[in-house]
């Protein structure tokens, strides 16, 4: 396994969103992830997109994380959001999706973001403990869904 830093755009990212978009679409019944993203949101040194490769060179996992300051959507100066987490189904289950967790938090702690933040969903109950055990804890909602009773919102100082 490998990991890679890529473009948001990049075909192999492109392929595990759409993927992720679908099971978000699965889990909740509705369009998937609403959230706008946008290539430039991920490029250093203001955020990150990781892509897992196992030995074939197939994409297997993805995760970014994109700057966060104060802002009318509940973000801290500091933050650095999570986003577009996954594992092809497959896959789950190796510790792919810690890794590239480990290291998204030390390079958004490298890029001096103090606070690793995210927002899952109730229907996630595997993103949550992944989450948990990581250290991560409930935090005051933001972003996006933070008006929506199924979302769930975690942060952790890095």
């Amino acid at each position: 396994m490998n990991i890679r830093r890529l473009p948001f755009d990049h075909p192999d990212a492109v392929k595990l969103n759409d993927e992720v978009q679908a099971e978000y679409h699965e889990r909740y019944g509705d369009g998937g992830d609403a959230t706008v993203l946008s290539p430039t949101d991920f490029r250093p040194p203001g955020g990150a997109y990781l892509i897992v490769y196992d030995e074939s060179d197939r994409p297997v996992a993805t995760g970014g994380w994109r700057s966060q300051d104060q802002n009318g959507e509940g973000n801290e100066d500091g933050d650095a959001e999570l986003k577009r987490m996954y594992v092809v189904r497959d896959m789950r289950g190796r510790g792919l999706a810690r890794r590239i967790l480990t290291a998204l938090e030390d390079d958004a702690r490298a890029a001096g973001r103090t606070r690793m933040v995210l927002e899952t969903g109730t229907e996630q109950p595997e993103a949550v403990a992944l989450y948990t055990s990581s250290g991560y804890e409930p935090c005051g909602k933001f972003g996006y869904y933070r008006f929506h009773e199924s979302s769930l919102c975690f942060a952790k100082r890095l």
